[in-house]
């Protein structure tokens, strides 16, 4: 049976790679996620140990985080006159980082956060690389980081202006250009790098975030620093760095090795569906071993093993294409500058756990896909080697009662679950679980049903093709319609990704209208102006002004904030213009009114008042850091998604309570009349005096927004395009076996009078129409449970189905199943008509 079945496999090239196929996708997948994580780990601590191999001993802030966590508690400047005393010390520097906001070319600060302003070292004590130029060595030199040159159109030897603490400009020549390496929070805020002594009057910080130390070793520094700090070795602090900035790879491993997992459930469905019509065509070929001796376990194992080699080449391929996917991905990020540089495709790292893992479940996954059709393999008789067996799976399909008993219960609980968490529950996480968990349930009673599904189906997708191309496509149809087991496992690949594909579209788009329909009812203004987002930072009341002089504006809206205890824990206060709200910002409300607000009252968002066990009716103490507090009464309750948050007091209610003139932010609406660029410019030249004022509008806002979505939905459909790339080799795969089994049936038909061209249209059509089926199953499933989803996420969830999206997936899966047919059809068409009729 061993030299039988190996005998079949090599006889059989064609059909083992194409088995191969989807298994080596889905490894391939599962391996290159290794690759690229491991890669990333590697590097990252390589790049570390070069920079804090540098130096003999590190101290850090008692408890605090390298690289300057903002919860540590800073070192103080008599610590590094203490160290620098230390016997054998030969130099030793204190490390300094804050805000120092880097001002752009058209006059504004850079970024929605400061810069960072960080103290530079040279000698031998310099940890950055310089890409251009030299370390600062004085007062009026910087150096920025090379990224942010590039955004802000800066080069060696320009002149840059940076705030001080107070706000006020300072002039610098930039002198050179520095490289980040993998510091994320320098990348994402950059960086302007100055002399230590420079670097702590721009940022106003007292203390240093670090001290680096050399020629004495961490013991003999130790004892000087008792437990002031902690001190680290130079390997060891690469260690903290590495473990600090590398712990996001884990995360990016885990997101991935998710759609792994979906295209391995894929790739089992299409490996369980192939080896069922290679069971079935090979009916008398088993029947003829099972008369000549072979037993049902040797059948049995034949199988098994056939699928263990299957499994095991496809593994192996996927283990190639997963180093050349990850080393792919590696250069894209590269060319790109995604991920900092230091991480060369050269030093590709590939693990053992990455050499197990992949092969591992490519073998599992194909093995378990293949025990069902090797039990029913056991099954054939052996006299049906003697007599010409009907096309197996061609009877007409009915369901029967374990189908049924499985199917209708877990659909129905299914069905209920979702409605009960999209429709009664309260809205979060739980009730977004539960319609998750729902939505499994569902998806296996359609598994289970699909088979009865695709009569009905076949007929209403059919329709059109069959109209559009005459005999070819009835006969089409006709073919997808007659094996509906078959086609069902086929179809059931493409529901999977084109229902994910469905449920993330229409989530994104609820969130779009969401947002949209916030905007326009509760805060339809123009334009908002805000500082950097840095503590304290507040708008001048000068800038309010000056707006309202403008005639091109309705309203001008301060809205005044401070931190505060709001009864036993911190809070935000706010208060707005009078007549602002009610008049332009119109909250919604879970209890209470905007008309009961008045002087000693107060309105709560409904996220504070649940943490405070706060209610409508009830009271709330303001506690400040100065002066005396005040106990107000609750008014209303509003709505947690309104664009603001905190306790809202009247005007004088807050001016009693607090000492605050300057508005945190300022928002402006525009006269209907102005057109929205004029309208612009004149908020633009009304905030020219003020460098730290960032104008912001309403659409900008929106688009912003519905930016991020698209991003992350152009990720996920890219990472599920894996699994329909995979369902559509299934399609592929099911159409070529299906042209060997009907050989004998082309050849009549071509015998009969259809042209080579009809063959190939006829292939064509049923792959259409089988694809077509999947993606419209899919679509339904994603669409209902996207509602679903979107009723579970929030009381005010809008959905909105991206109708332009939706016909977009099930248009492309027509078009796929066209390219999947193109193979097949050719092979079909080729065939020699008098040599297939003498097939047997």
């Amino acid at each position: 049976m061993l030299r039988t079945t190996l005998a079949g496999l090599r006889a059989h090239k064609l059909r083992l790679l194409l088995t191969a196929a989807a298994i080596t996708l889905g490894v391939g997948f599962i391996a290159g996620t290794f690759v690229l994580t491991d890669t990333l780990d590697r590097g990252i601590q390589r790049d570390f140990a070069q920079s804090a191999g540098k130096v003999d001993a590190a101290v850090l802030p008692p408890g605090g985080i390298a690289e300057g966590g903002e919860d540590a508690e800073g070192l103080p400047a008599s610590l590094l006159a203490r160290v620098r005393a230390v016997p054998g010390v030969t130099d030793a520097q204190g490390i300094v980082r804050g805000n120092a906001p880097l001002v752009g070319r058209d006059g504004k600060v850079v970024g929605d956060v400061p810069t960072l302003g960080v103290s530079v070292l040279g000698g031998r004590l310099q940890r950055q690389e310089l890409d251009r130029g030299r370390v600062p060595s004085g007062p009026g030199e910087a150096v920025i980081d090379t990224g942010l040159a590039k955004r802000e159109g800066f080069a060696v030897g320009d002149t840059i202006t940076v705030l001080d603490p107070g706000e006020r400009p300072r002039r610098f020549a930039l002198v050179g250009l520095v490289d980040l390496g993998l510091d994320a929070d320098a990348s994402n805020r950059g960086v302007v790098g100055f002399d230590p002594a420079t670097a702590a009057r721009m940022t106003g910080e007292t203390t240093y975030d670090e001290i680096d130390v050399m020629g004495a070793t961490p013991a003999a520094v130790k004892r000087v620093v008792g437990p002031a700090g902690e001190v680290l070795s130079g390997s060891a602090l690469a260690d903290r760095l590495a473990q600090t900035a590398g712990a996001d790879t884990t995360v990016i491993r885990a997101g991935l090795l998710l759609f792994a997992l979906v295209a391995m459930l894929v790739s089992a469905v299409v490996i369980y569906n192939t080896f069922a019509i290679l069971v079935a065509q090979r009916t008398r070929e088993m029947a003829l071993l099972r008369c000549v001796g072979a037993t049902r376990r040797q059948i049995f194992g034949g199988v098994v093993l056939e699928a263990f080699v299957v499994g095991l080449v496809g593994s192996l391929l996927g283990l190639a294409a997963g180093l050349g996917l990850g080393a792919g991905t590696l250069l894209l990020l590269n060319a790109s500058e995604s991920i900092g540089p230091g991480i060369s495709v050269g030093e590709v790292a590939l693990t053992p756990l990455a050499v197990v893992v992949g092969p591992a479940v490519g073998v599992i996954v194909t093995v378990l896909s293949a025990l069902l059709p090797a039990r029913a393999a056991t099954r054939v008789a052996p006299v049906a080697a003697l007599r010409s067996e009907p096309e197996p799976g061609s009877a007409r399909f009915r369901l029967g009662w374990p189908r049924l008993a499985v199917a209708v219960p877990l659909g129905g609980i299914g069905a209920a679950g979702a409605l009960y968490g999209a429709l009664s529950m309260d809205k979060g996480s739980s009730a977004m679980y539960v319609v998750a968990l729902s939505g499994g349930l569902v998806f296996i009673a359609v598994v289970a049903l699909m088979p009865a599904l695709i009569r009905p189906l076949g007929r209403l997708v059919g329709a059109p093709p069959a109209w559009a191309t005459g005999v070819p496509g009835r006969l089409a149809v006709e073919n997808a319609r007659r094996t509906p087991k078959r086609t069902a496992t086929t179809t059931i690949a493409l529901t999977i990704g084109v229902g994910l594909m469905s449920l993330f579209a229409v989530i994104a788009a609820s969130g779009k209208a969401q947002a949209d329909q916030r905007l326009a009812e509760q805060f339809p203004v123009d334009f908002q102006l805000q500082p950097q987002l840095s503590t304290g930072s507040r708008m001048p009341h000068a800038l309010a002004e000056a707006l309202r002089t403008r005639p091109e504006f309705s309203a001008v809206i301060e809205q005044r904030g401070i931190n505060a205890r709001v009864g036993e824990r911190e809070g935000r206060v706010i208060t707005f213009t009078d007549g602002a709200l009610g008049g332009v910002i119109k909250p919604e409300f879970e209890s209470g009114s905007l008309r009961d607000l008045r002087p000693g009252t107060a309105l709560v968002d409904a996220g504070t008042a649940k943490a405070r066990g706060l209610r409508t009716g009830g009271t709330v103490t303001i506690t400040p850091s100065r002066g005396p507090g005040a106990r107000l009464t609750v008014a209303g309750i509003y709505g947690s998604d309104t664009p603001f948050n905190g306790v809202v007091l009247t005007g004088a209610d807050f001016d009693r309570t607090f000492e605050v003139g300057d508005p945190s932010r300022i928002f402006v609406k525009a006269d209907a009349s102005i057109p929205a660029d004029r309208a612009r410019i004149a908020v633009e030249e009304a905030s020219r005096p003020y460098p730290t004022a960032r104008v912001i509008s309403q659409a900008e806002l929106r688009e912003a927004f519905t930016g991020a979505i698209d991003t992350i939905l152009m990720i996920f459909g890219a990472l599920l395009g894996l699994a329909i790339v995979i369902a559509l080799f299934g399609i592929a795969n099911t159409l070529t076996l299906s042209v060997v089994e009907r050989t004998r049936e082309s050849a009549l038909l071509r015998a009969l009078g259809l042209t080579r061209r009809q063959l190939r249209r006829m292939l064509s059509v049923e792959a259409v129409v089988m694809a077509v089926i999947g993606a419209l199953t899919g679509v339904v499933l994603g669409v209902a449970f996207g509602w679903a989803a979107t009723r579970a996420m929030a009381e005010s969830a809008v959905f909105a189905l991206p109708f332009s999206q939706i016909a977009g997936f099930t248009a492309l899966a027509g078009v796929a199943g066209v390219l999947a047919a193109v193979l097949p059809a050719r092979r079909a068409a080729r065939a020699s008509i008098v040599r297939s009729l003498s097939y047997d």
